[in-house]
């Protein structure tokens, strides 16, 4: 039996202070602990103000380096050259043969992390990463916003002998930031020396710390938000080290703590992960150590267990601590025992980096490496005075896993394409007949790019630098088209490549019967398939499909077309073209000027930022009864609005709007709103929108209400007379990620 660490809190959690104190003695009876040195990494504590903002907005502290630390003589061995302490060294990785570390280093304040290989005994170092070509004109350009250019860090080694590792060369800004301070990190790959360097994945936030898994696939965090709470997201995802394959690993539907990190698969259990719950902001990516057991419904908090249950994240801004009577404290300066790089050596034993009671959470030198058992007690590995110790790695050969094949249509690669492949849409639309899906319609949320940066103010709102919607979602949408359901609930397509694709499905009036807020960002030639809308990892690890082969497998992939009153599937969603025009037709007569109805004016009168009758819809927005339905905002509020959403339970089937302009087609479940239709209905009985016109509306409040369709162009009502004020979007520049306007607005 395992012996286990149990500590009086009040012993655990003092502050230490003075020399490098002495490494604890490994209880022999522990036979986890089948390793005689850790490797580690010494530098002065980060203090970044966001989870993931430790590499641009922490102070510029250098010293430290990668050392090694013997159990038995308690002796500690620098690896790197002395020449490495003039600099910060980042997150490191073992390789399988316990004989390199690739490892990221900052060499100094205006310069870039990059990443390095070195081995163990401190021979063959080698640099793998460089800047970019135009990292000089990058910091011209983005001076004064980004610190530098472009950075590489969090590498790991890859069972085919590639190295992954976070990158900000996509050149991404966050969304939530109007400053326009803080950037994008994404999963890269490249070769052992350097060479190939690809991204894999395309998403519009940020992605942290990968590490292999059991099966070869990488389990990473990934940060999202599609029509959710914009802080909640930092799941825990996995992928196949080409990209391929992302699927959820945990959190999607899970608010609180709002960021996972620092995940590891748990030695001995294919579904079993140690991670670290932390805050969003202020605070940095330290925490409290959660061990997850996946095979609980993932969909809730059951596979939650809290190895350090004194220590959590009730909301944002801080850590809540519980004393021993079990009362709790929320404490913004973090002060209380927190903990960083969570490494499991069992189900109940870990190393950590942990900073016990006393200093605040940014203390420079207050971190040190423990052990930490299943009961939350710690017990001290090793502390150095004057720095922090961080990032404990049992020095040992492990097995590798296998290299998983790259499998891809190479027709597909041609043409920058993926296939999917629903089987039955119904298997979890709950309540929903069979017969009612008709159509998907594919929607790409694209990321904001450094290009799009204003050098100009006046075009911010609610925390975004380039505004896209008033109070609903910050990330811009673009549509692909619709592709058709079979009668048994098939589908077969094709989707872009690299673009994070979210799917809806479709009842016959093209009024969405349910969303996908996530998205799903596919590799060029792969083929995915799924059972259903809204299904789960356990659904597909626990349930068989039976029956014969789908309809829609014995056809070709359909290719995503036009809706009724398009020509094209592929466009931008852009409110003064799709929507304003049915106001005009239909609405002004009761709805602008002297006369506003209901105090509702639907005038196409442009306002500083969107236009009236924009802002008059979206200022009903309410995430119970809102004129509009059940619309998300993003910021509102910013910690929640993640947790399922049952069929027709969102945008269009919840909208008194729509209801009203269906003519009696639609029926709201909500009796309140119901009662609001019946209510108007006398009054507006003669409007007779054409179904074109309606889909136009439905597929507006089902898209979660966007008013611009690109960020290019100025906003701000101030410069209505530029040449690049307001433009019409096309779908082209939409996407695009190079500024695309020759109108002479910079």
């Amino acid at each position: 039996m395992i012996m286990r660490f149990i500590f009086a809190f009040a012993l655990t959690c003092g502050s230490l202070a003075g020399a490098a104190e002495k490494t604890a003695a490994i209880p022999a009876a522990i036979p986890t602990v089948d390793f005689q040195r850790v490797v580690f990494v010494k530098r002065q504590a980060y203090n970044g103000d966001h989870y993931y903002s430790e590499f641009i907005n922490s102070a510029w502290i250098p010293g430290g380096n990668i050392s090694i630390l013997d159990l038995a003589t308690r002796k500690v061995t620098d690896i790197l050259p002395a020449i490495f302490s003039k600099g910060v060294v980042g997150r490191f990785d073992l390789s399988y043969d316990a004989k390199r570390i690739v490892f990221a280093w900052k060499q100094d304040v205006k310069l870039g992390y990059r990443i390095f290989e070195i081995a163990i005994n401190g021979t063959g170092l080698r640099q793998l990463t460089f800047p970019e070509p135009d990292e000089e004109r990058l910091v011209r350009t983005y001076a004064g916003r980004y610190h530098h250019g472009t950075d590489d860090m969090a590498p790991c080694y890859l069972p085919d002998g590639g190295i992954a590792f976070i990158s900000t060369r996509c050149q991404y800004s966050i969304l939530c930031d109007g400053s326009d301070n803080l950037t994008t990190t994404l999963i890269y790959r490249m070769d052992i020396n350097g060479k190939n360097m690809r991204k894999l994945s395309n998403n519009s936030i940020s992605e942290d710390s990968p590490v292999v898994m059991d099966d070869g696939r990488l389990l990473y965090t990934r940060w999202e938000y599609v029509d959710k709470g914009a802080v909640s997201v930092k799941a825990l995802w996995a992928m196949r080290p080409d990209g391929s394959g992302s699927s959820e690993v945990y959190k999607n539907d899970v608010a609180l703590p709002p960021t996972f990190i620092y995940g590891r698969p748990i030695p001995g259990f294919s579904d079993r992960y140690v991670v670290l719950g932390a805050p969003h902001y202020p605070q940095g990516a330290v925490g409290t150590v959660i061990r997850l057991d996946m095979t609980k419904n993932i969909r809730t908090r059951e596979p939650m267990t809290y190895i350090t249950p004194y220590v959590d994240v009730r909301d944002e801004g801080g850590f809540s601590f519980a004393d021993a009577q079990g009362n709790w404290r929320h404490d913004g300066e973090g002060r209380g025992p927190l903990f960083k790089d969570p490494y499991p050596l069992s189900n109940e034993l870990f190393m950590v980096a942990h900073k016990p009671q006393g200093e605040k959470w940014s203390q420079a030198d207050a971190w040190g490496l423990y052990w930490l058992d299943e009961q939350g007690g710690t017990q001290l590995l090793y502390r150095e005075a004057g720095i922090s110790c961080w990032l404990p790695y049992p020095l040992k050969p492990r097995k590798s896993p296998r290299a998983l094949p790259m499998m891809r249509d190479e027709k597909l690669v041609k043409t920058h394409q993926a296939k999917c492949v629903m089987t039955d849409v119904y298997q979890g639309l709950e309540n929903i007949p069979s017969g009612t899906v008709k159509w998907l319609r594919i929607i790409e949320q694209v990321p904001r790019p450094w290009a799009a940066r204003r050098l100009w103010s006046g075009d911010e709102y609610d925390q975004q630098h380039a505004c896209i919607s008033m109070n609903t979602h910050l990330g811009l949408k673009v549509q692909h088209g619709v592709v058709p359901v079979e009668d048994d609930g098939s589908a077969n397509f094709l989707v872009p490549a690299e673009a994070n694709i979210i799917l809806q499905a479709l009842d016959a009036n093209f009024m969405a019967v349910q969303t996908e807020r996530t998205f799903v960002n596919y590799m060029p030639g792969e083929t995915r398939s799924c059972m259903g809308c809204h299904e789960t990892p356990n659904d597909i690890r626990y349930k068989k499909v039976v029956g014969g082969a789908s309809k829609a497998l014995k056809r070709p992939p359909s290719l995503p077309g036009p809706q009724p009153g398009e020509t094209r599937g592929q466009r931008p969603l852009y409110y003064p073209v799709d929507v304003q025009p049915v106001w005009d037709r239909h609405c002004l007569t009761c709805h602008a000027g002297a006369k506003k109805d209901g105090g509702l004016d639907l005038s196409g009168t442009l306002t500083s930022q969107f236009s009236v009758s924009y802002e008059s819809l979206v200022r009903e927005r309410s995430n119970e009864r809102g004129f509009l339905g059940l619309v998300i905002g993003e910021n509102h509020p910013k910690t929640g609005n993640v947790e399922y959403l049952p069929a027709k339970s969102l945008g269009s089937h919840t909208s008194v709007l729509v209801a009203m302009l269906a003519g009696g087609t639609v029926t709201l479940k909500d009796p309140v709103q119901a009662a609001r239709v019946v209510k108007l209905g006398p009054s507006h009985k003669n409007i007779k929108l054409t179904r074109e016109e309606l889909i136009r509306v439905c597929n507006w409040v089902d898209t979660n209400c966007q008013y611009y369709g690109m960020w290019w162009g100025r906003r701000n009502l101030q410069y209505k007379d530029l040449p690049d004020f307001r433009p019409i979007p096309t779908f082209e520049q939409a996407t695009s990620y190079i500024f695309p306007l020759k109108l002479g607005g910079k």
